[in-house]
């Protein structure tokens, strides 16, 4: 390695940790506020709450949306979940809408605009105080830092940047990813060791391979695929019928009066970005159907959710409706054991979501924790891609909401 790569990749190493610390507090405080407020909100889920409750938040977000400086940024609807800086000054109306999506029961998680607020930050001190790296690099930082805050592991981020064309054209890998690394590993290990919270659900061992695993899983995959493409293609409709409203306000409100009335359909468990409610399904606590259709509301409840203005991300409501297909599909054929159709299921909802391969691989194994089933869903990945690939991604052009 020649001597002026070494030393621009330590002089990364601080900006790095910074930046990895920084964005797992953030997140962290974030994610606390929402929980505090949670508590207060909900503290039982009648069905005139549960239809209030998310109207209002409707209300409160157009609000945001129309009065607040920026807008409370750019519309997840229309950004990947690593999308260009925005300016700083936008971030406060960001995070106060994440706080109202997280505490109100909206079904969306804190990716989106989470990301969005550290790379920001990360983009705007990184080239006031160093301005002579490169703008990517900051904007990798602020991004590998949140994904490794978010899923608990650096492998996330270095796995969804190894896809993304950051850093200098023709720059080994592994150069490309060392800061960012560092980043996520700071992120990572900030939120585990003030939240200890990961993806990681308390799932009955694999008890092995059998060649009949690789048949189920695929079929369990492609199901969840296909029911998420249904996701995708109604989404660019779903969001044009409601951008059609005239004034912001009456856009989101009426998203959040939908979402209340498909809350009191599914209930408390069909709500929110989904994790805890996921565990609720694993342990057995819902009947077969109910499952089916707490799995279907979630389903349209996210596409609502991410189309009429709420801000927040659709991966971790994703992994919920995984979860709930693999509940359901073990509970269905007993043969199939949890651990494998759970793993399958959420390959391919968040394939079909966000179209990351290697992030779909990573949150199925992380989910159930067993390297077992790693070479299982290398096999099954392959059909659920062939569904996926050549398809739109759930994404609509962009443009910035406003003044009506």
């Amino acid at each position: 390695m020649p001597k002026a790569t070494w030393i621009r990749l330590l002089a990364l190493v601080l900006p790095a940790l910074v930046v990895g610390v920084g964005s797992g507090l953030l997140l962290y405080g974030v994610t606390a506020l929402a929980e505090w407020l949670e508590r207060l909100i909900w503290p039982s889920f009648e069905w005139w709450r549960i239809l209030l409750v998310l109207t209002l938040a409707g209300t409160v977000t157009g609000l945001l949306i129309w009065r607040f400086p920026g807008h409370a940024g750019p519309d997840p609807a229309t950004e990947d979940l690593v999308a260009p800086p925005m300016p700083a000054w936008v971030v406060p109306g960001v995070l106060l809408a994440a706080v109202v999506t997280l505490s109100c029961g909206v079904s969306l998680g804190p990716e989106n605009p989470i990301t969005a607020a550290n790379v920001a930050l990360a983009f705007a001190a990184g080239r006031r105080l160093l301005p002579t790296v490169e703008k990517d690099v900051w904007m990798g930082l602020g991004a590998s830092a949140t994904i490794g805050a978010l899923f608990g592991s650096p492998i996330a981020a270095a796995l969804i940047l190894s896809e993304l064309p950051l850093g200098r054209p023709g720059t080994p890998l592994w150069d490309r990813l060392f800061a960012p690394l560092l980043a996520a590993s700071a992120g990572a290990l900030t939120t585990i060791s003030l939240a200890g919270q990961t993806l990681h659900m308390k799932v009955p061992g694999y008890p092995g391979f059998r060649l009949a695993d690789l048949v189920s899983g695929s079929v369990i995959a492609v199901v969840g695929t296909g029911l998420g493409l249904l996701a995708v293609y109604a989404f660019p409709y779903v969001h044009a019928a409601f951008h059609r409203m005239p004034h912001p306000v009456l856009m989101v409100t009426a998203g959040g009066l939908i979402l209340g009335g498909l809350g009191v359909v599914g209930g408390e468990v069909s709500m929110f970005k989904g994790l805890a409610q996921a565990g609720e399904l694993i342990r057995g606590h819902h009947a077969t159907a109910t499952v089916i259709l707490v799995l279907l509301v979630k389903l349209v409840a996210l596409t609502v959710a991410a189309a009429c203005g709420f801000r927040g991300g659709r991966i971790f409501p994703a992994v919920f409706m995984g979860i709930a297909l693999g509940v359901a599909a073990n509970a269905l054929v007993p043969e199939v054991s949890l651990a494998l159709a759970v793993t399958t299921g959420v390959l391919g909802f968040v394939l079909a979501i966000t179209q990351h391969g290697w992030l779909s691989l990573f949150a199925s194994i992380a989910i159930v924790g067993e390297m077992a089933l790693l070479p299982v869903v290398c096999v099954t990945i392959l059909p659920a891609w062939l569904l996926v690939t050549g398809k739109k991604e759930m994404v609509v052009p962009g443009h910035m909401p406003g003044m009506p």
